[in-house]
């Protein structure tokens, strides 16, 4: 209400059957490209680039993307309790529209709540696909990529990588396990993206010291799909587990406690099963196992250092680095409000300082490809959602629902099955935030008790679909990069041929898990 100073945010809109199936078949088409990406010899971003256009032109054409100018710097008002109905006026043609704001009152397309009021704020006049864009996530992946790689000049990557390879005592398969642990953990307390970067940064180095380069794509293929495992621990280790867990009111504590015993037995299995399909075995032989040791025992972890002052000042700068990632929500004097990309790229930016005339080649070290693909698979994801795509998904989902009293506390056992399978599903091929925020809302709607497994459902398989497809998550696509940055050959489909296996049983487990273990366990 432009004349009072209100701005109304969110306000869903209808938009016709044929509509949404054409722009559902776009992005079956940007998935089918990726997957043949070598047979057309065009890079990622070139790719996704192109459907972006192809989005955006027919987002426009149809009338679907909202083209008028956007309002920044507004603050969301509690809305009423009870529904009432607010008059908007456009500011180009001065049409009034009703719209219902507050209460317990949902639109008309299923898991969307009524829009909330919000004040203050300014309009520009910003192109539609800028704000369609993840910017966090493009600076999160940005900012840590120039850490990590001014910070290993120092050395200090180098000199963890040749201790915890001396913890291993030169056997790949205790290397594998200490990885894995590495990785889970630093996926739980920071961003999976900024967690695969470090830890596959250490386990190039070590694996190269040991002459086992072969291995390579092993370790980081398992280090890619163990990132959305730790990323279940904790309530802040992804958006989704934000999302749902907030929604369902479910406490940081208690969040923990109902999955940890998963994460420890899914990341069990997963390295187990990784160094099965790699064969990554132990040393066996009392001799291999001597001459690991005088190999390990050789390396010096202090080769590598040049200068132990821009050394020691590497390692406070990543110790401060993790617990800032680590802490962005709770940062003092509104930083908090400021993000993970702004931390990441704050670091960057005082790590290149010792480098002020010469941070060219840092910048050429950037993988600007994998940043345009993330930017165009933003821009067609976004157009999907106001193509109502994955609310059409949402709607198919609820549908088939068999439980919707929750007279049971978890859930059928078919509805818990379906959520996860559905939201995996989904999450393998498309943006896995607004779909958790579409399946919580859902839930929330239909009254589901913070206690019951349906919401670990969707925490579940919205985390671990990203392990089906090298798209399905930002810290595989990064594994996949790695991969390829250390001249390693892996395509999409066979990502996909290697990958799958490990994500169904995972997602197996984590049925059976919500299904059988997570009623007993208390919290």
């Amino acid at each position: 209400m432009d004349m009072c100073g209100w701005e109304l945010l969110g306000a869903g809109h209808t938009v016709a059957a044929w509509k949404t199936a054409l722009f559902a078949v776009l992005l079956v088409g940007l998935i089918t490209s990726l997957a043949f990406e070598e047979k057309l010899h065009a890079r990622k971003s070139v790719i996704a680039g192109f459907f972006a256009l192809i989005c955006l032109l027919l987002g426009a054409v149809t009338g679907v993307l909202p083209l008028g100018r956007v309002v920044v710097g507004s603050e969301p008002v509690v809305p009423p309790t009870k529904p009432v109905e607010v008059e908007i006026v456009s500011e180009e043609d001065g049409h009034h529209e009703k719209v219902v704001v507050g209460g317990s009152a949902r639109s008309e397309h299923a898991g969307q709540e009524t829009p909330a009021l919000h004040v203050g704020g300014h309009r520009l006049d910003m192109p539609v696909y800028i704000p369609g864009i993840d910017w966090s996530v493009i600076a999160i992946i940005l900012g840590s990529s120039l850490f990590v790689d001014v910070t290993s000049q120092s050395g200090l990557f180098t000199w963890i990588a040749v201790r915890v390879t001396k913890a291993s005592g030169g056997d790949p398969f205790r290397l594998m396990i200490l990885y894995g642990v590495m990785t889970v953990v630093f996926s739980a307390v920071l961003n999976n993206v900024t967690a695969m970067i470090i830890v596959g940064s250490l386990t190039a180095v070590s694996l190269d010291r040991l002459g086992r380069r072969d291995k390579l794509l092993g370790f980081l293929l398992i280090e890619g799909l163990l990132t959305n495992v730790g990323g279940l621990l904790t309530l802040i280790s992804s958006v989704p587990n934000i999302i749902v867990g907030t929604t369902a009111d479910i406490s940081f504590v208690s969040f923990f406690i109902k999955a940890a015993p998963f994460v420890v037995m899914a990341t069990a299995v997963t390295i187990w099963l990784g160094l099965r399909r790699f064969g990554i075995g132990r040393l066996t032989s009392a001799e291999e196992r001597e001459g690991a040791r005088r190999l390990v025992a050789g390396f010096d972890e202090s080769d590598g250092v040049a200068s132990w002052g821009f050394f020691w000042f590497g390692a406070a700068m990543l110790v401060l680095f993790i617990v800032a990632i680590a802490t962005t929500s709770v940062l003092p004097y509104r930083i908090n409000h400021l993000g993970m990309g702004f931390v990441a790229l704050l670091f960057a930016g005082i790590m290149l300082l010792p480098y002020k005339s010469e941070v060219d080649r840092f910048y050429k070290t950037v993988d600007w490809d994998l940043l345009g693909f993330f930017m165009a698979l933003f821009v067609v994801i976004y157009v999907m959602e106001h193509a109502r795509v994955l609310a059409a998904v949402g709607s198919a989902i609820e549908m088939v629902l068999i439980d919707k009293s929750f007279e049971s506390v978890q859930g059928h056992k078919v509805d818990a099955t379906t959520l996860l399978a559905g939201s995996a599903l989904f999450s393998s091929v498309t943006d896995n935030i607004p779909l958790s925020a579409m399946l919580a809302s859902i839930l929330k709607s239909l009254g589901a008790p913070h206690e019951s497994g349906l919401w670990w459902s969707v925490v579940f398989g919205a985390n671990l679909g990203g392990n089906i497809t090298p798209i399905g998550s930002a810290s595989t696509l990064v594994a996949v990069t790695l991969i390829h940055k250390h001249k390693l050959h892996l395509s999409f489909v066979e990502f996909v041929k290697i990958a799958a296996p490990y994500a169904l049983i995972q997602l197996v487990l984590a049925v059976l898990y919500v299904l059988f273990i997570l009623p007993w366990i208390p919290g």
